[in-house]
């Protein structure tokens, strides 16, 4: 009789080596990190201020300087005022949008003052641009230059990489902040407005300022060409005078010669009858 054995049964396979952890973190485990990315979409670096929020005036902004180049803080300005400053950001002087912002505002001002409130024009322009601008338009109040965009991003107006929002920023005596908006020209000056009770500017206002603004840039234009007329029309009256003086001799010369021919007709008649 032949006797079965069993098989022995197969050794298990070896256990496969664990894996290495991944040295690429995911972005949660980053997130517990606290690390984040930079931010690449060109977002603003201004800080966000909300209306009834109150700031410490003293160091805000640091500092800037007038068109007439004087130094300056906005504390400074606060103090010097009656009830709070009214500022209004503009991106470059002597451009439309920003000429017409800053007539209305120059428009409306002696009801901005009348309230209390000091009226300052906010810009990274140069002292040299801005005091041709504020000439050139006749504004009453003066303009701030902020080069370096410390004030205008401490108003939460400053764009990234560079740039500036327009936009009103308004602040009482005790820090507390009354209007924080960026809008179009007219939009800015009518926050200003609802904050000293005065009615809302209307398209026409807009309307006559663009018409005033397109009339004056025609006007300035047109010296040149209006000077280059005046002096045609000198000399051309210069010329015509002269010519006129020729013929005035031409026809006296013309005249003598009648007189004299008649003369001698005369003494000819007179020798002949003798």
């Amino acid at each position: 009789m032949v006797e079965l054995r069993k098989r022995k049964a197969p050794e298990p396979a070896p256990a496969p080596p664990a894996k290495k952890a991944s040295s690429v973190k995911s972005a949660g485990s980053k997130a517990k990190d606290g690390k984040k990315d930079a931010p690449t979409n060109g977002a603003s670096s201004s800080r966000t201020h909300a209306v009834g929020d109150s700031i410490t005036l003293e160091g805000f902004g640091g500092e800037v300087e007038t068109h007439a180049g004087e130094k300056t803080t906005l504390k400074k300005l606060v103090d010097d005022s009656k009830a709070g400053v009214v500022l209004f950001t503009y991106p470059k002087a002597s451009t439309p949008g920003c000429t017409t912002q800053a007539c209305l505002f120059r428009d409306d001002y002696a009801s901005f003052t009348a309230s209390g409130y000091s009226i300052y024009g906010l810009s990274t322009d140069a002292p040299e641009a801005n005091t041709a601008f504020k000439t050139k338009q006749s504004l009453p109040y003066t303009l701030l230059c902020d080069p370096s965009a410390t004030l205008i991003a401490a108003v939460g107006m400053k764009k990234a990489p560079k740039g500036t929002t327009r936009g009103v920023f308004a602040v009482d005596k005790e820090g507390k902040i009354l209007a924080s908006e960026a809008g179009g020209p007219a939009a800015t000056v009518d926050v200003a407005k609802k904050l000293v009770g005065v009615p809302a500017t209307t398209t026409e206002d807009v309307g006559n300022m663009a018409e005033g603004s397109k009339v004056e840039n025609e006007i300035e234009e047109g010296k040149t060409d209006a000077q280059e007329v005046e002096a045609s029309a000198a000399a051309n009256g210069e010329a015509e005078q002269k010519e006129d003086e020729q013929k005035a001799d031409v026809a006296a010369n013309v005249a003598d010669v009648a007189a004299d021919v008649a003369d001698s007709a005369e003494k000819l008649d007179h020798g002949v009858q003798a």
